[in-house]
């Protein structure tokens, strides 16, 4: 009996993996968030997209969950006051993204490229961090964003004066 109770329960998985995957995901609107233009400068030129911001727990935990499409100039800003060591995952988010970590100031620290989608590996900061950008896969290489590029935006803090 227990080797086909282990037999149907195998069965049962298989047949409502497709049904789950039909089964119809949430209508996703990102209007409630606010949003502003941002700029990333560098070596490639200054490069600019309209971003939503996340800026508490909700919309940071949730980000680009179930987005199915995105504008190229479009992405998401996500940030940490105080600055933080972040670590992010790709669960529920259809899109490919690169995402660019920032340290207080605007400087890029680090930058991972073309997340795959649906994964729950970590993806982290080198170290602390006061935002992460989130763009389309291929945006960083498209446009040549390196580490050491800078990204101003009127929601990261500005440098300190020297």
């Amino acid at each position: 009996m227990m080797k086909h109770a282990g037999w149907l329960l195998a069965m049962a998985c298989l047949l409502a993996g497709p049904a789950q995957a039909a089964r119809p995901h949430p209508v996703v609107s990102l209007e409630h968030l606010s949003s502003e233009s941002l700029e990333v400068q560098g070596a490639g030129g200054p490069h600019r997209f309209t971003v939503w911001i996340a800026d508490d727990f909700e919309s940071r935990a949730r980000g680009l969950m179930f987005v199915r499409e995105m504008e190229p100039a479009r992405g998401m800003l996500f940030l940490f006051d105080p600055p933080e060591q972040v670590g992010f995952w790709m669960r529920n988010t259809y899109l490919s993204l690169d995402l660019l970590f920032i340290a207080p100031g605007g400087r890029i620290v680090n930058i991972i490229e073309r997340a795959r989608p649906l994964s729950l590996d970590s993806l982290e900061s080198d170290g602390a961090v006061a935002g992460v950008l989130e763009l389309l896969a291929g945006t960083v290489a498209r446009l040549g964003i390196r580490p050491g590029d800078r990204v101003v935006s009127p929601s990261l803090a500005a440098p300190p004066e020297s």
